[in-house]
């Protein structure tokens, strides 16, 4: 192997078991696929129409979004999807089918949402409204209220987040629409961006409102948070009725042009197949749960040693006071705001905790004995 690649393979097998603060599940095994890395596998177009390319992934592709259409409750025969290059990705589509809907809309997003959401509303060129969070991350309900008051006359397009990036604080689609009942609103989008929730609550007892049954009109899921894959990836869904009025037909391709890009990763349906297919519904709910118990015992663990450290209901995103640079660092700790967090992905093991936990309180004892 060339020397750069072997320094490149060095740092980052250093790097693996330090990296707590930032959600991409690592426990995966892939050499399964390695034959496929010999074609060049383009999903170009819409994966559930024949394309003039065969060089394609789309049979794969669909039972991938098939599958996640199903756990999130997606009417039947009344849905499309596609796998994109990762959450922005499918939160852009979502977007984008709100516009074309509602051009006049006026997008209602909370302070804590994504930063890649701006941009998307600055690409789109849509009206937005940022309303007040509450103390948890999730969307202040009263603020949501009184601004859509003021605003009836435009169709309210409300993007929804199922885990903000600092505290994975989920917006609720049945009090949203309850606000929206209440004023009487009746033409309206939901987007749901679910990025990392979104892949494990459904196989979690649910108390959570945010997939299609509760009002979403397209959802958007990663697929290299929760289910762990080497290239970033992720999963859109959306009502189809919808996705028609977009929809154009393309000869050169001979397929229909429905997605964001052209040419499209064939080898990322394949991946999250893989682990679909290995996992099933059974092994998702164990690594579920397995991640709930370690994102328990993080938060468990810094309260011990006098930290404020806390957690949403059933995230697996633990909140705690920033630390010294120094722990930030070593620990690749997301931090903004005074805060930083650890998420607990499957393959975060409880010594990594500790060893974290270790730091702060000696850091911490530091500070008192100066």
């Amino acid at each position: 192997m060339h020397t750069k690649l072997n320094q490149l393979l060095s740092q980052l097998e250093q790097s693996v078991d330090e990296s707590l603060g930032y959600p991409g599940a690592m426990d995966f095994d892939y050499r399964a696929l390695y034959p496929f890395l010999d074609y060049s596998l383009n999903n170009v177009g819409d994966p559930f129409t024949a394309t003039t390319y065969k060089l394609n992934t789309y049979a794969f592709e669909r039972e991938v979004v098939e599958f996640y259409a199903k756990h999130t409750r997606a009417p039947a025969d009344a849905w499309w999807g596609y796998v994109t290059n990762g959450g922005t990705e499918g939160n852009l589509y979502g977007l984008y089918l709100a516009r074309e809907i509602y051009p006049q809309g006026i997008v209602y997003y909370s302070q804590d949402t994504h930063y890649s959401v701006s941009k998307n509303l600055h690409f789109l060129g849509m009206k937005n409204i940022m309303i007040r969070s509450q103390n948890n991350g999730e969307i202040d309900y009263d603020d949501l209220c009184e601004t859509l008051k003021i605003r009836r006359d435009a169709a309210p397009i409300i993007f929804a987040n199922i885990g903000t990036t600092m505290t994975e604080a989920r917006d609720d689609l049945q009090k949203i629409r309850e606000i929206l009942e209440q004023l009487a609103i009746t033409k309206y989008y939901i987007h749901s961006d679910a990025a990392l929730s979104g892949g494990y609550l459904p196989f979690l007892e649910r108390d959570d409102h945010w997939d299609f049954a509760d009002g979403a009109h397209s959802i958007s899921i990663s697929g290299h948070k929760f289910i762990g894959s080497p290239i970033p990836c992720g999963i859109v869904l959306a009502l189809k009725d919808n996705v028609d009025r977009i929809s154009r037909t393309v000869a050169y391709i001979g397929s229909r042009d429905t997605t964001v890009t052209g040419s499209r990763n064939g080898f990322s349906p394949l991946l999250l197949w893989q682990a679909l297919e290995q996992l099933g519904v059974d092994g998702l709910k164990r690594r579920a749960e397995k991640a709930q118990a370690t994102a328990a015992y993080a938060v468990a663990q810094l309260q011990q040693v006098g930290v404020a450290a806390w957690r949403n209901n059933n995230a697996l995103t633990v909140v705690f006071p920033q630390p010294t640079e120094k722990i930030r660092e070593r620990w690749q700790l997301a931090t903004a705001d005074g805060i930083s967090h650890v998420v607990c992905m499957p393959h975060i093991r409880r010594k990594q905790i500790d060893a974290l936990v270790a730091d702060i309180e000696a850091s911490n004892r530091e500070k008192q004995n100066d």
